[in-house]
């Protein structure tokens, strides 16, 4: 357990981050006490904004010899309430924002190094006006962070060619849990020096430590793009469009995203200004996006080779390449709209799953009948990341349901979708972490052998337990404790 902070360490962290790097007033706090989703609320006994590494290794040290919990947060925009702190009121907010520079980057070397506050949307300007770009994004790219992303190991829509954030940081470095820096931002192709340190801190949620700053992948500007959507029939019909795209295009497919009819539907119900990009109804749909650096050929010519061909042998029922950037962008805000406008209709449990890539198309199918005849009423859909075998599988309310759905039946619906994706060899978070929200399912469904590497090597780095505790790594219960 950790305790709360002194009047001691309060003053003392006072004095040593000034007045723009401390606050315990409660209208600076409030708006960091709660999760992007709302879900969450906690208190916190002080806000620390550092200015620098230094700042930090003298916070976490002073913490540490007190045992007093940090919290760390970047654009507090986590799916899974990982930033937010609990309602004791005896954590401190650990705000990275104030750093946020771009300590360097380098066309030559295609490695951008940036500072933990460091805004996704901001690099990539940064990137662009070096004639590269940082291949991750995602809907809240103007809010999020780097440290965050790191921590997290976020995801996105350009996974299928470039991986999560875990493929594309060549360096980290980081704030251990006693106040000792971490200083491996050194960008080696070749390190054989034993664990990885570096490895082990991407998608640890800020419990081991704090990401300062990061060495960055960087990848030649887009010269060209070509974006088509397609309607088909099934998401197996779909996956056989990636494999035929796979084979024709090549690596120059980026992004595939699956967008159910019922998806869709709500776009064009609740979001002024889309519309349907083909005539005629379609069960399923894909986005396709494939890009071409500079010196590469343009891909259109190649895209609309191979979706002529799924046409010719009826792996697509349609498809339509737009014309223009305009129509480009106005595909994409469709699949950018779906959870806008799926709040909109009304309350859903959601949940960020993945399987084997093969196996997607038939879970989706099936998981959903299986939903629809568990819960009478639900409308269950699944959208997403196809090609990385990750889909959000929301279960929308019954008709007549209203929020309070969202305490009654709901968690009932997410330990029965939880189960059926651990049947299949799948996982309950594929891009959105672990956080408080989705802990105690893994505490349920977790390999046990997993769950004491990761509580043992929780223990060893963080013995005192003050790195952003209750957040995924689940606690040891009664009984288990007795055992151990």
């Amino acid at each position: 357990m950790s305790n709360p902070p002194s009047p001691a360490l309060l003053a003392t962290l006072m004095d040593r981050l000034g007045p723009r790097g401390f606050t315990t007033e409660p209208a600076d706090l409030a708006p960091w006490l709660t999760d992007w989703r709302r879900l969450y609320r906690g208190r916190a006994a002080a806000m620390l904004s550092p200015a620098g590494v230094e700042e930090v290794s003298d916070i976490v040290r002073l913490c540490a010899r007190e045992g007093v919990a940090l919290v760390p947060q970047g654009g507090n925009s986590s799916m899974a309430g990982g930033a937010t702190p609990d309602a004791t009121g005896e954590a401190l907010l650990l705000s990275m924002r104030r750093m946020n520079r771009l300590r360097s980057i380098s066309a030559d070397a295609n490695v951008a190094v940036a500072e933990a506050g460091l805004i996704l949307a901001h690099l990539h300007d940064a990137a662009a006006e070096v004639g590269r770009r940082f291949p991750l994004t995602l809907g809240a790219r103007g809010s999020a962070t780097i440290g965050g992303l790191v921590s997290t190991n976020a995801g996105g829509t350009q996974v299928l060619r470039f991986g999560t954030m875990r493929g594309l940081v060549e360096g980290i470095e980081a704030v251990l849990p006693d106040g000792s820096v971490f200083n491996g931002l050194a960008s080696l192709k070749k390190d054989n020096r034993g664990y990885d340190i570096r490895q082990l801190l991407i998608g640890a949620e800020g419990t081991l430590g704090i990401v300062t700053a990061a060495s960055l992948k960087l990848v030649p500007a887009i010269g060209s793009r070509s974006v088509a959507w397609v309607g088909l029939e099934s998401p197996r019909k779909a996956l056989a469009l990636l494999r035929l795209l796979d084979n024709a295009v090549g690596d120059a497919v980026e992004s595939f995203e699956l967008v159910p009819r019922e998806a869709l539907d709500l776009v064009l119900r609740h979001v002024a200004g889309t519309r349907a990009p083909l005539e005629g109804g379609h069960d399923w749909h894909v986005l396709i996006e494939a890009v071409a650096p500079m010196v590469a050929p343009d891909p259109e010519k190649e895209l609309g080779r191979a979706l002529r061909a799924a046409l010719k042998i009826g792996v697509a029922e349609d498809a339509v390449v737009a014309a223009s950037e305009a129509q480009a962008e106005a595909f994409w805000r469709i699949r950018d709209s779906i959870s806008e406008a799926e709040k909109k209709d009304g309350p859903a449990a959601k949940h960020d799953l993945s399987v084997e890539v093969a196996a997607m198309p038939d879970f989706m199918v099936e998981a959903a009948s299986a939903v629809e005849a568990r819960f009478p009423g639900t409308r269950p859909f699944a959208f997403g990341h196809l090609g990385d075998g990750n889909v959000h599988f929301n279960v929308r309310a019954p008709l007549d349901a209203d929020e309070a759905w969202l305490g009654g039946e709901a968690p009932a619906v997410t330990a029965f979708v939880h189960d059926l994706i651990t049947a299949a060899g799948g996982s309950i978070s594929a891009e959105h972490g672990i956080g408080q929200m989705r802990l105690a399912e893994l505490a349920r469904l977790g390999d046990p052998t997993r769950l004491a590497a990761m509580r043992a090597i929780k223990n060893a780095l963080d013995p005192k337990n003050i790195m952003n505790p209750g957040k995924l790594v689940p606690p040891l219960d009664a009984a288990q404790e007795s055992l151990a």
